[in-house]
Formats: C-alpha cells, structure tokens, sequence
C-alpha cells in the first residue's frame, strides 16, 4: 500500500476526520479510498467488545488481572495469555486491544491497580514486552497504556504529577521503554494526567522527544477517551488519534488551524500517514 499516494489524494476534511474516532469504539474509515475503519476495544485481562456504548459486552474469556498475571513471573504464560486474546480479537473483528495497562502502581489507593502489572519497572517492561508479542503474533496490534504517570482515579483528568527527571527515567519510563523496544507495539496510549505542568495529551516531551525520538516508537498515538483538551495542541505534541469521536467539532478545529496556519498541515499528514 503506497499511504503517501493515498494522503495525497484525500480531502483536508477527510484527514482531519482520520485523527478522531468514527464513534466510541471505530476509527474512521474512507471508503472512497478503501481505508477500513479499525475497531478497538479494552482490556488488559480478556476482550471487552462492546455492541452500544459502554454495554452490550460480547462474552469473552476472562483471564486473571494483571496484577495475578504479573505474579506468576512467567513471559511465556504471558505470551500465551496474549495470544489467546489475539485470537479472541480476530474472531470478533477487533484490530487493536487496548492493553496491556502497565503503568506502575505507586500507590496502594490506585484505582486500577489491579489491572497494572507492578510495583516494579522492569518485572513490568518484561511481562508486558511478552503479552505484546501473543497479541501481535495474531495480526492484532496491543497497546500500552497509560503513558504516563496515571496513579490516581480521583481527578484523574486535571491532576498534575511532578516528577522529577531521575524518577521519570528509573521508575515512570523504564517499563515502557522496555516494553516497546522488545516487542514493537503497533499503539502507546496517552494518559489523561498532567505531568510536570503539562497534559499528556499535550506533551511534546513524552509523546515525541521520549517515545519517538529516544525509544523510536513507529506506531501511533491515541489519546485515552475523552483525554484530549486542545486537538490542535495535541498533534503538534505528537499525538495522532483522538477517542471517541468528537462528532466532527475538533475535525473542524483541524481545518481551521491548518487554513489559518496555526498548523503546518505536513504535522497533520504525519498523523494520518501513522494510523
């Protein structure tokens, strides 16, 4: 597939509509240029299709959490345990899982401890590293999530963790930066929190000068659901896809700052070019 032909070829709207979802679930497809729309769905521990919404869950198999896969030490389980989720996502038309959740459990009031692997960086890199490659080996693409720093439910989407460098690298980045170097996962998830100041939705730093340019990540960049405040600040950072759908308001906040020149419209031709 030659996808710089076909950018060419699209609309300015019809790129702009590729950086938001289609709806909760589907990315946008184009189907005068025969560009499928992919389904995503969670979960870290079994296939979470959903038919409506947030209901209407398709049964799946329902593996331990990560925090008990985590536990066993075991890569090949984990393989395993991933591969079984491809397959899972290949009979229910489901392109992308969107696991494994594998930020580090910092603290014991965590919401979502049970569904991150560990306390520890690189016991997580390396479990993580091994789904990735189950899940992938099925023509399926993971990814990882919640890059980075998400610690807390609670205000999760205004929080404002301050983390210093050696901390970022030795305890925040490492498990990541394992997980991707080893096993090339097709998608990296932007959390919903600040770090240092800053959202990571927005954060130049951690989606491009980190992830892409120190690990050189080739997949892209989603946003976590409606995680995203500025699009047009969000894809000079490096982000790529924003979920769910906006229903065509932020589309059009990308067309008005490419014709306005607040956005180089080779940053928006990157995006699409990655999904």
């Amino acid at each position: 597939m030659d996808i710089k032909n076909m950018i060419n070829q699209m609309t300015l709207e019809e790129k702009a509509s590729i950086c938001s979802g289609k709806n909760i679930w589907e990315t946008q497809d184009i189907e005068r240029l025969c560009i499928p729309s992919i389904t995503l769905t969670d979960g870290p521990y079994g296939v979470v299709k959903r038919l409506s919404g947030f209901s209407d869950i398709v049964p799946s198999t329902c593996f331990p959490t990560s925090s008990a896969m985590s536990s066993s030490w075991d890569v090949d389980l984990l393989y395993d345990i991933g591969k079984a989720i491809g397959e899972e996502c290949q009979a229910e038309n489901v392109g992308i899982i969107l696991a494994p959740a594998m930020n580090i459990q910092r603290s014991p009031l965590g919401g979502r401890n049970f569904e991150y692997f560990s306390e520890d960086p690189i016991l997580s890199g390396e479990i993580a590293a091994a789904f990735i490659e189950g899940v992938q080996s099925q023509g399926v693409g993971a990814c990882v999530k919640h890059y980075a720093a998400n610690n807390q439910e609670y205000r999760r989407q205004v929080v404002n963790n301050i983390i210093d460098q050696q901390a970022l690298n030795e305890i925040y980045f490492t498990n990541f930066e394992r997980a991707i170097k080893k096993s090339n996962p097709w998608v990296t998830m932007a959390a919903y929190n600040k770090l240092n100041g800053i959202h990571c939705t927005e954060n130049k730093y951690l989606l491009t000068d980190v992830l892409r340019n120190e690990w050189n990540f080739h997949g892209f960049v989603v946003s976590d659901w409606y995680a995203v405040d500025s699009i047009v600040n969000s894809l000079k950072a490096g982000l790529d896809l924003e979920m769910p759908s906006s229903y065509g308001i932020n589309s059009k906040k990308i067309v008005e700052a490419v014709l306005n020149d607040t956005l180089d419209e080779s940053i928006l031709d990157n995006a699409v070019e990655n999904i």
